[in-house]
């Protein structure tokens, strides 16, 4: 469960530092390679609810051996890929191949509560949140290593040996029964998928994420097509007798929602860290890619340390708020930073993110856990990480406005308030929620 849940992470994070080397490699600029940030998170915005919905209906092991076979064939195109728009493709495959294992995990985690009769699952979901965690954390470093030893094409390869670990591992040990209840009915297959509202959901998604990708008004057919395919896609959903997403469930689920617009804004500010300063690290402070990976270090044992402690504890409202604070600061220091300033003011910085990286996950997860309907633990799972990857998008637009051609100090700077706006309002929807006093303090 956790292997596959990290697939997604560690590619998340292993390519901030490898941007800079690949853009020198292949002449392209940081407006150019952003790209490659962008069109991972489109493939698995769109993949991860719609594998979430199948994995609910056939259950996790089918769709956890495709996905993952398809994450080490992307690792080998990846490696090979000779121009920009080859490795781009190459992220695409990667970023639907990484959609299998997080929904697989949850839908596992929930089966085994209802087999069991236990549904206090609190250290699975913390293990599971942690490993994410260390992935997301050590993966800069990862990177920078890689790169060192076998160049950026390195970072790709990694998914080879990884995939076929997971394939082995899954074929082993993962149960052949559906994960939360729902199994498939003989001649309705199509009717339960239902096809259309993932069209009209995959059309939606895809427009709006294309018009975030690059932000400007010349794009404004972008919207329409958001909003014209958004409206076809809530009508056949209000209809269908079997929604992909039951709009209607969803609807009456305030205190979801709401989690899912508080990841979207927390990894606005997560994200935009983690490729934002990343390539300054290189470019505007004049780093390696293996030093910039160093700097990140400190993350590492406070985010796992902070993770661990916390998951101790039922609730999520004060981990969230303590999380909204310590982004909020990290970005204050990241505005005081120069290309001479003192190498510990880096290292400081990473600290601090170090406290949100522990908390601000965990807590998401956990909300959803026990807020979604347990039928569609997977599917729900799949939406939580479609909003935040959403979030990721809008930094990676917002990471190459601020840089364009080259990334200095004033556009770290100026992406530096982006992320305090994000912070910002992330504390403020986590103040206002009263639902989340609820969540997780009892069995």
């Amino acid at each position: 469960m956790m292997l596959g849940s990290v697939l997604n992470p560690i590619n998340s994070t292993i390519i901030s530092v490898a941007l800079i080397p690949i853009g020198d490699a292949l002449g392209a600029p940081p407006s150019k390679t952003a790209w490659l940030v962008s069109a991972l998170y489109l493939a698995t915005s769109l993949g991860q609810p719609v594998v979430g919905r199948l994995i609910d209906i056939f259950g996790p092991r089918r769709l956890f051996l495709i996905s993952t076979s398809i994450v080490g064939l992307a690792g080998v195109l990846g490696t090979l890929s000779p121009n920009l728009g080859f490795l781009i493709a190459a992220r695409v495959l990667l970023g639907f191949g990484t959609c299998g294992g997080y929904p697989a995990a949850m839908a596992l985690v929930r089966s085994e509560a209802k087999r069991t009769g236990r549904d206090s699952p609190g250290g699975v979901l913390t293990a599971l949140a942690v490993a994410n965690q260390t992935i997301a954390v050590i993966g800069p470093l990862l990177g920078g290593l890689l790169i060192a030893v076998g160049g950026w094409r390195a970072t790709f390869a990694l998914n080879i040996p990884l995939a076929v670990a997971a394939v082995l591992l899954g074929w082993w040990r993962l149960p052949q029964s559906a994960g939360t209840g729902e199994s498939p009915r003989r001649g309705r297959v199509a009717a339960q998928l239902d096809l259309p509202g993932m069209a009209f959901f995959a059309a939606t998604l895809t427009s709006l994420l294309l018009f975030l990708m690059n932000l400007h008004l010349r794009d404004w057919y972008l919207l329409v097509i958001t909003l014209v395919a958004g409206t076809a896609f809530a009508v056949r959903e209000l209809r269908a007798e079997t929604p992909f997403i039951d709009l209607r469930v969803l609807g009456g689920n305030t205190p979801l929602l709401t989690t899912y617009g508080r990841a979207l804004v927390a990894y606005v500010v997560s994200y935009a860290f983690l490729y934002g300063f990343s390539q300054w690290t290189e470019e505007g402070y004049g780093l390696s890619p293996f030093h910039a990976g160093l700097v990140q270090i400190p993350m590492f044992p406070l985010a796992i340390g902070v993770s661990i402690w916390s998951g101790r504890r039922k609730g999520v409202r004060g981990k969230l708020l303590v999380g909204a604070l310590g982004q909020i600061a990290a970005c204050l220091i990241l505005l005081t930073l120069s290309g001479s300033s003192p190498l510990w003011s880096l290292l400081l910085v990473a600290l601090v993110f170090g406290v949100p990286q522990g908390l601000n996950n965990l807590a998401l997860q956990n909300s959803v856990y026990f807020q979604a309907d347990p039928e569609r633990t997977a599917s729900s799972a799949g939406l939580l990480r479609t909003f935040a990857y959403i979030g990721s998008m809008v930094a990676s637009s917002a990471s190459a406005a601020s840089f364009g051609e080259r990334a200095d100090t004033g556009g770290m700077h100026a992406l530096s308030w982006v992320m305090l706006g994000a912070g910002a309002v992330f504390l403020l929807m986590t103040l206002f929620d009263r639902s989340l006093g609820r969540v997780g303090t009892s069995d």
